[in-house]
């Protein structure tokens, strides 16, 4: 090789670590005014990003507003264990209370098979066993999930009354029966017990009262509120064995002791009421039967002045006189029978009434009921139900009629004979026989005992109001809602909708800013890593 040819081969050399030299510094360079704008860049998106989240935070915490969900739906069951025959009654009503008082509505109703439980006296796990229908109709109402927690009670009224006073162990048992079975159910049983005569007639009084709205009222704005100027109406029960009254007075009470003050919606109210046990429709008829028999001295058969011409009623002693409502011979044959024959007499019919029941004996003159018992003068207007009603419609004098009109069509159709009436009506015998009874005794009772002469116009008598059956069971409900806990209302904040609109593209724009920055770090790099790189001349 020659001096001439490594000279050349040197300076090539030479020339190209110079140039390579100069790329690289002008790589470096480059790198490092990418890096400054990478850098400023993310400054920017950071300072962006922050902006956008204050204001994402200023728009949720402002203007916001509370906003209670909806409630739940909660139950409760009554079983009304009457004299004659056993009813269950369900209700509902939201999870929240107005005024510590919950907004209960009818649900379901189911009579129970046979009679009044009081007529197991002689086989009292018959008396548990014939709830169970209405108890599975119950379990597949209420849902699964609040099985457990929704209440169910039984009370008992003039028919369990009068069986403790006859023979206190078997009602007893009989309570003990309906217990042991209720209790097998996934329901929480609050008890069985026997009402008294006033709680029975005070809750029929809160029931039409609450129907009526008198207590509590839902507008049209969607709000409960107290309506102004409240009408509070009078209650008239009559059952089996027991009839009830109960009004709010119009001037004071003279005897605290007939009173109850029951407080619903957060008003308190001043109660009169009172029941007469062995005078609802069944006893009335068996003590009026009872003294027809004793007037009649030894002629048989006994004439029976309410009874339909052509009608005739045989019964044991033991039978008729099966009931602490009437007094017993000091001895008698309970196996020997006496028939009843009808006479079609309407007028003698409500006199012989007027002798079942003391008209005169008033310690309180003129305030008075009957049997002696203080009652204030009847104010207001009132409803009339159960027996009342059902008597009162088969003679189609329901919902409203004048006394002239009462007391004709009682008149004619106590007139007329047995023959008649089974060719017009399809009723049983044991109901369609007693309406003419019934319907003087009723007579009697209002005009005589509660003194409605001057105010039978005030009386309505009707079955249900709002779809709902008037009876003490939906009192009774709204009266232990008091003790019910309400359940925890579910609250959720919530914003006007352009609130909401903004504040959800201010955090999805924060969001994009936050990817934007992570793939300008991932996949931004110029030529290579030349940031890096050390600069040499």
């Amino acid at each position: 090789m020659t001096n001439c040819t490594v000279h050349q081969i040197l300076g090539g050399r030479e020339r190209e670590e110079k140039r390579s030299q100069r790329r690289n510094f002008c790589d470096g360079v480059f790198g490092i005014k990418m890096s400054m704008v990478k850098q400023v860049a993310l400054a920017a998106v950071v300072v962006v990003m922050g902006c956008v989240g204050i204001i994402a935070l200023i728009l949720t915490l402002v203007q916001h507003h509370l906003v209670d969900l909806p409630h739940r739906m909660q139950y409760g069951m009554v079983f009304d264990a009457g004299s004659t025959h056993t009813s269950l009654y369900m209700y509902r009503w939201p999870g929240n209370k107005e005024n510590n008082t919950g907004v209960v509505s009818q649900m379901l109703v189911c009579d129970v098979d046979g009679d009044g439980i009081s007529s197991y006296a002689q086989d009292p796990p018959g008396a548990g066993l014939s709830l169970r229908k209405c108890l599975d109709s119950a379990l597949a109402v209420v849902p699964g999930n609040q099985r457990r927690e929704t209440p169910v009670y039984l009370g008992a009224t003039a028919g369990m009354r009068l069986l403790q006073l006859q023979n206190h162990t078997q009602s007893h048992q009989v309570l003990e029966q309906v217990t042991k079975v209720i209790q097998g159910y996934p329901f929480d049983f609050r008890g069985a017990r026997i009402l008294s005569g006033m709680e029975e007639g005070a809750y029929g009084w809160i029931t039409i009262n609450y129907l009526q709205e008198s207590f509590i009222k839902y507008t049209f704005e969607g709000e409960w509120v107290s309506p102004k100027g409240r009408k509070i109406w009078g209650a008239l029960d009559m059952g089996g064995s027991s009839t009830q009254i109960a009004f709010t007075p119009g001037q004071p009470v003279q005897d605290p002791a007939s009173t109850l003050e029951p407080k619903l919606y957060g008003y308190q109210y001043e109660v009169y009421t009172h029941s007469y046990l062995c005078y609802g429709k069944e006893q009335a008829m068996r003590q009026l039967r009872v003294h027809l028999l004793k007037m009649s001295g030894s002629t048989r058969p006994v004439k029976h002045p309410c009874y339909h011409l052509g009608y005739n009623l045989t019964l044991t002693l033991g039978d008729l006189y099966d009931s602490p409502c009437v007094a017993r011979p000091v001895t008698f044959d309970p196996a020997s029978e006496v028939t009843f024959t009808g006479t079609s007499e309407p007028l003698r019919c409500l006199n012989q009434m007027k002798n079942i029941m003391n008209l005169t004996a008033c310690s309180l003159a003129p305030d008075c009921g009957f049997n002696g018992v203080y009652q204030p003068p009847v104010s207001g207007n009132f409803f009339a139900f159960s027996t009342y009603y059902y008597t009162f419609d088969f003679l189609g004098l329901a919902p409203q009629s004048s006394l002239s009109q009462a007391t004709t069509t009682i008149d004619t159709f106590c007139k007329r004979t047995w023959d008649s009436l089974k060719a017009e009506y399809s009723e049983k015998d044991k109901y369609l026989r007693d309406y003419c009874a019934s319907a003087n005794y009723i007579m009697t009772v209002l005009l005589d005992g509660y003194k409605f002469n001057q105010t039978w116009g005030n009386i309505y008598f009707q079955r249900q109001v709002a779809d709902t059956d008037i009876n003490w069971t939906l009192g009774y409900m709204l009266n232990l809602t008091n003790l019910i806990p309400s359940e925890r209302p579910l609250v959720v904040t919530g914003v006007q909708h352009g609130q909401w609109a903004a504040e959800v593209f201010f955090i999805a724009f924060a969001v994009f800013l936050s990817l934007l920055v992570l793939a300008i770090l991932l996949l931004w790099n110029p030529r290579g890593n030349t940031t890096s790189d050390a600069i040499t001349l």
